[in-house]
């Protein structure tokens, strides 16, 4: 892993950022692939539909990526004072305080849908829609916050390098089976939401076989897992 602590900062950082630019600019394009694809495949009450639940996405999403981000905050620190048993810790503590979060924001978010939708007066002609591709995408919070934490903890060690190269896979995924679905087997909304859920579960995978591969400070064993009450 590269160690940010030393060499010229301003070459360091740069060099650290430009793969972390990329990956915004990429995660915008895997989500705008969503709409292009409704748009151009279903029709425009598909659209609307796919389109009026960007906010609530942003919502969830925002939070999840805050979240991620914050706990890689302290395996960061630990990375920097060359702490691997703690860096360890933090992951494992990371990793279990994602999985409650997802539970807990998943069943919430699905039992207020509808309140979510009617509160931001959703037509009739796309609400059917509307709930099917948003909820789908709500059921696999797990999957978006797993790709979060495991790529913020890769960056947290130095390499901002891989979570831009697997997000580039994920949006391949994401792409090539939309169009699948939609065109092929006619899933409409559910096909496009099936699709993205499943390339962010692809992108976890990859992401994680990546630290049991290449990346020793991360790789974890069931002791890591002993969490203490300040680790949480």
């Amino acid at each position: 892993m590269q160690d940010l602590t030393s060499g010229k900062p301003a070459k360091v950082i740069l060099m650290f950022a430009i793969p972390l630019m990329l990956t915004n600019m990429v995660q915008q394009l895997y989500n705008i692939s969503d709409t292009l694809i409704v748009g151009q495949t279903l029709g425009v009450n598909s659209l609307a539909a796919v389109g009026a639940t960007g906010s609530i996405q942003f919502l969830v999403m925002g939070f999840v990526q805050g979240f991620s981000s914050g706990m890689a905050i302290i395996t960061a620190q630990r990375y920097g004072a060359h702490n691997v048993r703690g860096i360890r810790e933090s992951f494992a503590a990371s990793i279990v305080a994602a999985l409650i979060t997802s539970i807990v924001l998943t069943i919430t978010s699905l039992v207020f849908i509808d309140n979510l939708l009617d509160a931001m007066q959703m037509p009739a002609a796309i609400y059917g829609e509307a709930k099917l591709f948003i909820g789908i995408i709500l059921a696999g919070t797990i999957m978006t916050m797993g790709y979060n934490v495991v790529s913020n903890a890769l960056r947290a060690v130095g390499n901002s390098k891989a979570p831009l190269y697997y997000l580039i896979i994920g949006m391949i995924v994401n792409v090539s089976l939309e169009l699948l679905l939609i065109i092929k087997f006619h899933w409409g909304v559910e096909g496009a939401a099936t699709a993205t859920v499943f390339a962010q579960f692809v992108t976890v995978v990859i992401s994680y076989l990546h630290i049991t591969r290449y990346t020793d400070t991360l790789r974890l064993s069931w002791s890591d897992f002993k969490l203490k009450k300040g680790d949480l």
